[in-house]
């Protein structure tokens, strides 16, 4: 099951904390690349945890950053009206609370 996106495509919601979406202007073919990134370097966070090697995880840990910045999901917002970004707050305390509020599983 997919998570609600907010009505803008800016954040997805999980857990009634919105998390900033990708961008969705990056072409295809970064997109995917940033993902296979994303998602090698994530498979190498778990190796280097069950390999109890600090410098292998701190490593691992810049690379998952660099393909989420890469993604538009960390570092500057991806978006130019000048928003404020709301990125990991919980929904009920931004402006999206209304919306959030009609959601059929926001009172979990």
């Amino acid at each position: 099951m997919k998570p609600p996106i907010t009505p803008d495509g800016r954040y997805i919601v999980v857990r009634g904390r919105l998390w900033r979406a990708s961008n969705p202007h990056l072409p295809e073919h970064e997109r995917e690349a940033l993902v296979k990134d994303l998602m090698t370097a994530r498979r190498e966070v778990k190796a280097a945890r069950d390999a109890e090697d600090e410098e292998r995880l701190t490593a691992a840990r810049k690379a998952v950053d660099a393909a989420k910045v890469g993604l538009g999901e960390r570092g500057p917002v991806w978006w130019t009206d000048g928003a404020k970004d709301f990125n990991r707050h919980l929904a009920k305390n931004t402006p999206y609370a209304d919306w959030y509020a009609e959601l059929p599983d926001s009172k979990t």
